[in-house]
């Protein structure tokens, strides 16, 4: 998502988009069904729609029946989704249909509204990194400029934005304990616990006074009106554990990371903005693996094994890649694409880079 080549390529697009809207924009989509077989006016509306930006050749509106939904609309119309973080259908569904009707000045501005996020995104970029793009809930570990693995992740909800940061691996957790933060205390575990007093034998959360104190009874906690950064609540590593089998840590001051997780169903989902802040990753090993590179001996046989030990075990990483959690609502790379996110989080129109997003109820 981010190279040494994006900036031009960037900047080619942003001249790309301002000739668009020199020339008059694109037509909008009109209502109806839009799919294979389809024959009529919003075809050959929906041709040039995809001529205007470039998913179809200029040539394309020579063909003999511009008004009929073929093959060439189709691999157009998937190339289209594919660049605005939609499933590959080949028709137009609702979503598709409102992405299609955006002007291309409002496109025109998001692209200049990313262009100091990608610069300063880039800068102090070494050749091992690990980016992760917070509007398209994704992942992708890059080495000298090449995708070695993508992942699908899980990202804050708008009311629990995850920050924009710049930071780089330190440590890896095998079986972690999970710490809940004060506001998940407050918001999430003594409300359940109120409704159900074994909700914490549930999920195998021990209470301590402090880090490394002794261990509470919460049956004898006043909860009502005890502040909920008063005690450490510590999940133990196990199957309901919050961040399943490892743990990726960076230095950051917004105590934010990125972990395995045991609801594994939420990666198959589009809209993929369901944590309070830190990153779930898909096939987490893959990325671990990656990171480590056979440091020590540990190689994806040797993760497994100490994963199914469910024994804490923790490794400093030698040879760490930088991290960027990114916010970008568009961003172009150097094989000429284009593509655009939903602003989950509002903050387009801000001046926004880095940092932590205010909760919002986003778009």
């Amino acid at each position: 998502m981010v190279t040494s080549g994006s900036i031009r390529a960037l900047e080619g697009a942003i001249q790309m988009y301002e000739e668009i809207v020199a020339g008059g924009g694109w037509p909008s989509i009109g209502k109806g069904k839009l799919e294979t077989g389809v024959k009529g006016e919003q075809v050959a509306i929906l041709r040039q729609r995809l001529v205007s930006e470039g998913y179809l050749p200029f040539e394309d509106f020579l063909v003999e029946a511009p008004d009929v939904f073929d093959d060439s609309i189709i691999a157009a119309l998937q190339d289209f989704q594919r660049t605005h973080g939609i499933a590959p259908s080949g028709k137009v569904d609702e979503r598709t249909r409102a992405e299609l009707n955006i002007t291309a000045r409002a496109r025109l501005q998001t692209l200049r509204e990313n262009y100091p996020r990608v610069g300063e995104y880039l800068t102090g970029l070494g050749p091992r990194n690990i980016l992760v793009n917070i509007p398209s809930a994704q992942l992708e570990t890059v080495e000298y400029g090449k995708v070695r693995s993508r992942h699908n992740v899980v990202v804050g909800k708008r009311e629990r934005p995850s920050p924009s940061l710049k930071s780089i691996v330190s440590d890896i957790n095998f079986n972690p304990y999970w710490s809940a933060p004060a506001s998940i205390v407050q918001k999430d575990l003594v409300p359940k616990f109120l409704k159900d007093p074994t909700i914490f034998e549930q999920m195998n959360i021990r209470i301590f006074d402090g880090v490394g104190g002794p261990e509470i009874d919460p049956y004898t906690i006043d909860w009502i009106n005890t502040p909920p950064d008063r005690y450490v609540f510590r999940q133990e590593p196990g199957e309901s554990n919050a961040l399943a089998t490892m743990k990726i840590n960076f230095a950051n001051k917004y105590m934010v990371y990125m972990h395995d997780t045991p609801h594994r169903e939420l990666f198959e989902v589009n809209a993929r903005f369901e944590s309070s802040g830190c990153v779930r990753v898909d096939k987490v090993s893959t990325v671990v693996d990656w990171i480590l590179g056979g440091q020590d001996g540990i190689d994806a046989t040797e993760i497994e094994m100490i994963t199914a030990s469910r024994e804490p075990y923790d490794v400093k990483v030698a040879n760490p890649p930088d991290v960027r959690f990114m916010y970008l609502t568009a961003w172009a790379t150097e094989d000429g694409k284009v593509n655009f996110r939903p602003d989950i989080y509002g903050l387009d129109g801000t001046g926004f880079v880095l940092g932590q997003p205010r909760p919002s109820r986003g778009i």
